[in-house]
């Protein structure tokens, strides 16, 4: 099992025959996911062949979705159209919509964040890396290679590069899945939704939590799993030697006072029971340690 995304999901990609929906197209087929269709409303009706698929490109989502059974969609528009395209595949009624594009306005999330919540379709990102559940299906461009094995850990991270990160450092336990959620101000799929589908993913052992400084996210995902998780949590919050008073890494890095600095969210994830790595070397240390512990009591 997995979360989000599994072996199931038909894929197609707004934005494909740009130059990088080409390339994470490409990648996502090679990795063995089922990409079933591309859009673009100047371009439909055409084939496009990567090695040995041929993808149709298709009008519109609806048409793609029709024609295909696509339920999941992976947006590569750029940031000017990508509040329409988000819109489209939502009227639609896609299930869910990962938002690759960063640059996207604030206005704008805000607006299709609203309208993709009221029409039932999961969003996650913008500005994310995607979603990958290891041996089964990839969405967006996190590098298959790094995790092609599945395993028992689920991951949930802010930032795309630190996902990649621990990937690679775990990659022999091997992970359920990984959601890049994004680090904008605004985004669809939150830790606290990771968390909730974690809890509930029975091929799920670990959860691992990456935060990074600005606004109250981590927090509020401590107190959730002070409350729903049973599963142990270890986590990472990227921004520690961040210089006060400064906007650092993604638009939600915002500081204010104490509030949303890293100390104040490994505290308030200690609280939780979380245990919390100060790099990510020792974070992936933290969880070969805790997965032990589990071994013993199991086998105890």
């Amino acid at each position: 099992m997995a979360v989000f995304l599994t072996k199931e999901s038909k894929i197609l990609v707004q934005g494909m025959t740009g130059a990088e929906g080409m390339k994470h197209t490409r990648r996502m087929l090679a990795s063995g996911t089922d990409v079933v269709a591309g859009v673009n409303p100047r371009k439909a009706g055409r084939v496009v062949d990567f090695d040995e698929r041929a993808v149709p490109v298709f009008g519109t989502v609806a048409e793609a979705m029709t024609a295909t059974g696509a339920d999941v969609t992976v947006v590569f528009v750029p940031p000017p159209f990508a509040k329409a395209a988000v819109i489209e595949a939502a009227d639609a009624g896609i299930g869910l919509a990962v938002v690759i594009t960063e640059g996207i306005p604030v206005h704008d999330a805000v607006a299709f964040q609203a309208y993709a919540a009221e029409r039932g379709t999961r969003i996650i990102g913008p500005n994310c890396p995607g979603l990958i559940s290891p041996g089964q299906s990839n969405a967006g461009i996190i590098p298959a290679d790094i995790a092609a094995e599945p395993g028992r850990i689920g991951l949930v991270s802010k930032s795309g590069t630190l996902t990649y990160q621990l990937m690679y450092e775990l990659r022999d336990i091997g992970f359920s899945s990984a959601v890049g959620i994004g680090g904008d101000p605004v985004v669809g799929t939150t830790h606290i939704d990771c968390l909730a589908a974690f809890e509930q993913d029975p091929d799920t052992d670990l959860i691992v939590l990456i935060g990074e400084i600005g606004g109250d996210a981590e927090e509020r995902a401590a107190a959730y799993i002070a409350e729903h998780v049973t599963k142990p949590v270890v986590g990472y919050i990227a921004g520690f030697t961040a210089p006060e008073g400064r906007t650092m890494g993604h638009a939600g890095a915002i500081v204010s006072g104490s509030s949303g600095t890293a100390r104040a969210k490994k505290e308030a994830l200690e609280a939780a029971g979380v245990r919390v790595g100060s790099t990510p070397t020792e974070t992936s240390r933290l969880v070969l340690a805790r997965l032990a512990e589990l071994t013993r009591q199991t086998e105890g």
